[in-house]
C-alpha cells in the first residue's frame, strides 16, 4: 500500500526544497533514531510481507549490519542510555539500503497484478 506523497512537488521547485530541507534534517535529529545509532530504513516494520522479502534479499553484510544497530539500539533503550556521540549515524550514513529493494518488490508486483489480470480478446 502506497501513501501519497508531496515529495516530487517539492524536488521540483529548489525554492520550497531549500526552504524544507533544514526542516527535514532538524526532523531526522529530533527524531532520535540517529542517537542511537539507527539508519531511517532499520525503522520499516517488518511485519509486512514485502519487507521480508526486502530483508532476505539484502546482502550478508548488510543483514548483518542492521541486526547489529537494532540490537545495539535496544540495548541503549534498556539501559537508558545514548551512544557516545561519534557513535551517531552521520546524516551522510543514513542512506536507504532495503527502500529500493522495497520497491523492486512492489514493483515486481503490480506487474505480475497487471499481467495476471490481462483479459485475451480473441478476433473472428
Amino acid at each position: 500500500m502506497s501513501y501519497p506523497s508531496l515529495a516530487p512537488f517539492v524536488l521540483k521547485r529548489p525554492w520550497l526544497r531549500n526552504m524544507l530541507t533544514p526542516l527535514a534534517s532538524w526532523y531526522a535529529n529530533a527524531a532520535g533514531y540517529r542517537q542511537l545509532g539507527l539508519r531511517a530504513d532499520d525503522l520499516i516494520i517488518e511485519e509486512n510481507e514485502d519487507v521480508l522479502k526486502a530483508l532476505k534479499r539484502l546482502p550478508p553484510q548488510e543483514a548483518y549490519d542492521r541486526v547489529y544497530r537494532l540490537r545495539r539500539a535496544i540495548q541503549c533503550s534498556v539501559t537508558h542510555k545514548l551512544l557516545p556521540k561519534e557513535q551517531w549515524t552521520k546524516p551522510e550514513e543514513d542512506v536507504p539500503y532495503l527502500t529500493p529493494i522495497l520497491a523492486q518488490i512492489r514493483a515486481a508486483e503490480a506487474e505480475k497484478e497487471a499481467l495476471d489480470s490481462l483479459t485475451i480478446i480473441k478476433n473472428h
